[in-house]
């Protein structure tokens, strides 16, 4: 599961402390799909104490719901969530209903605003993007992934969500055009999706513009500022561009968000060679004084 959702064993921890996730050996397609969309939803800097309030309120509120991010729709409203059930939208902590001033606003499963109840289509496309999750465990199902993918895609063009699974699987087969492709896609649905402008900056940065990569890492972090590979990833860009202090900057911040990782070991490498090397000893000094 931390492969296929790229979350880390220390993000997956924290979230079953916060009883967001129940600790298990294995998971289900729809286990899958609830981690994706804490996941996301903490990208869209939502606290995770806040989810557990937000999924606790919505319980009570709604008789029979056991697990609202699978059975509605889920929004973020600043640093809160709302939920769409049955064509109604309502913030559950404050227990407010809400209007739909936005037209433009998405749902962090990627389910477009509708005035319609979900139904047997929205339990497709879940189906459909929890069979694509499970696809991709096996590397021979690559194909038939994609092909899930682009059947969600057809039933609903703005699930991010599926941009960014189909994006990556094309990532990997090194057909870049195609990647970079569906990740502007999912920026172009949610434009504070920090996972798809981080992925969109792995594109640039393997086809040369690195630059523009640059760019692209900084709009994620801006959106996640504790998004530890995206520091890592733009350490590195800066490190190609021959900006070594560009890069410490987000090689010291890297270390805070991953203190015992493998990674992390290369990052405080990183750090004492360009002290070293740049002769940054008082400077380093001087800002941890």
């Amino acid at each position: 599961m931390l492969r296929i959702l790229r979350v880390t064993a220390r993000q997956l921890a924290a979230w079953e402390k916060a009883e967001l996730v129940a600790a298990a050996e294995s998971y289900s397609f729809f286990d899958l799909l609830q981690v994706k969309k804490i996941r996301d939803l903490c990208a869209r800097k939502v606290r995770p104490a806040v989810i557990r309030q937000s999924l606790e309120a919505m319980q009570k509120q709604v008789a029979g719901m056991e697990n609202p991010l699978l059975e509605a729709g889920a929004f973020t409203t600043g640093h809160r969530i709302a939920f769409r059930h049955q064509g109604k939208v309502v913030e559950p902590i404050a227990g407010q209903f809400m209007f739909d001033f936005n037209a433009q606003e998405r749902v962090v499963t990627s389910t477009p605003i509708s005035s319609k109840p979900e139904g047997p289509e929205r339990a497709d496309v879940a189906e459909l993007f929890a069979r694509g999750i499970a696809l991709e465990e096996d590397a021979a199902n690559q194909l038939q992934a994609i092909a899930a993918y682009q059947r969600v895609l057809e039933l609903d063009p703005q699930h991010a969500a599926a941009h960014i699974n189909l994006g990556t699987l094309y990532y990997n087969r090194q057909e870049y055009s195609l990647a970079e492709k569906h990740y502007r896609q999912a920026i172009e649905v949610d434009s504070r999706y920090a996972l798809a402008y981080f992925d969109l900056g792995n594109v640039l940065d393997e086809t040369g513009r690195v630059n523009e990569a640059i760019q692209t890492y900084a709009t994620a972090l801006q959106l996640a500022p504790t998004y530890a590979d995206a520091h890592y990833n733009l350490a590195l860009a800066y490190e190609k561009m021959k900006e070594p202090r560009k890069a410490l900057k987000h090689w010291r911040a890297y270390t805070r968000l991953d203190t015992t990782g493998p990674w992390a070991v290369h990052a405080r490498n990183q750090i004492k060679r360009i002290l070293q090397s740049d002769g940054l000893k008082l400077v380093w000094g001087a800002s941890n004084s």
